[in-house]
């Protein structure tokens, strides 16, 4: 049959350079700089092909400062970046402005609270990650702190699973959780973290200064973060012995925060 002059459909030209992002940094010194300067870098991205010896110095720079590590074609850093002198490496600077628990816990005494803090200890998805803030805001919590190495830190996935929750609840980035808890117990937080073996959640009083701590999807707590931990609360469930041996983090994380509001609530 033949064709009758039919409109067709613009093509995108495959090498069209993408949008470069306003985050994304490129270059080897300008993200040199960034890893070295503290402020909060999401992901590091390394061209296949790259030097090994340079390779490893940016992946350390990266482990270090608690960015997630991708090798990647340098075709698609060119078509990122838009230029050809990317020189092999690009990083996402983190899109919020990372906090201290101090900061965390200054807000608290500012609204003239007792603290109330989240603690991740290694949630590993994004979208997950995203939901545990939203709840956290909406809940009453004065901030998320979050590992900067073995977690998801906040990208625009987060940003965007969290309904906009991760641009408002400030969140922390710690080098290590099991010292935030210790840290945090010195000055009068009774951090409880959730997990299978605790005290059923109706059982405690979630009252007063406070911090839950959440473990990975997998994994759970850690056993070094669950013995520093003033208490466990476990969630009780209605149909056991179906393979179905747990709460999504998320969903857990909604409900033990909505506990902990309605108990603070009552109190006041």
């Amino acid at each position: 049959m033949e064709e009758r002059n039919q409109p067709r459909r613009p093509r995108r030209d495959a090498e069209q350079p993408q949008q470069k992002s306003e985050s994304l940094i490129y270059g080897k010194n300008p993200v040199t700089e960034l890893l070295k300067s503290g402020s909060g870098v999401d992901t590091v991205l390394i061209a296949e092909g790259m030097a090994p010896v340079v390779a490893a110095y940016y992946t350390a720079l990266a482990k270090e400062a608690g960015a997630t590590v991708k090798r990647v074609h340098p075709n698609k850093l060119r078509l990122m970046t838009g230029t050809e002198s990317h020189q092999g490496v690009a990083a996402f600077a983190s899109e919020i402005e990372y906090a201290t628990v101090e900061d965390l816990l200054a807000a608290a005494k500012a609204k003239g609270e007792p603290p109330f803090l989240v603690l991740s200890d290694g949630i590993e998805d994004p979208h997950n990650l995203g939901a545990v803030m939203r709840s956290a805001l909406l809940c009453g919590a004065h901030g998320i702190v979050i590992p900067k190495r073995g977690g998801a830190s906040v990208t625009p996935t987060v940003i965007k699973s969290s309904a906009g929750a991760a641009e408002r609840l400030p969140v922390a980035r710690v080098a290590n959780i099991g010292e935030t808890i210790r840290r945090l117990k010195e000055q009068g937080v009774f951090v409880y973290c959730a997990d299978m073996d605790g005290v059923s959640l109706r059982k405690n009083n979630l009252t007063g200064p406070i911090a839950l701590v959440l473990g990975s999807e997998g994994s759970g707590v850690s056993q070094l973060v669950k013995k520093l931990c003033d208490g466990v609360v476990r969630l009780d469930m209605a149909a056991p012995g179906t393979g179905v041996d747990s709460y999504n983090v998320s969903v857990a994380a909604g409900i033990i925060l909505y506990e902990i509001q309605s108990q603070r609530a009552v109190e006041e």
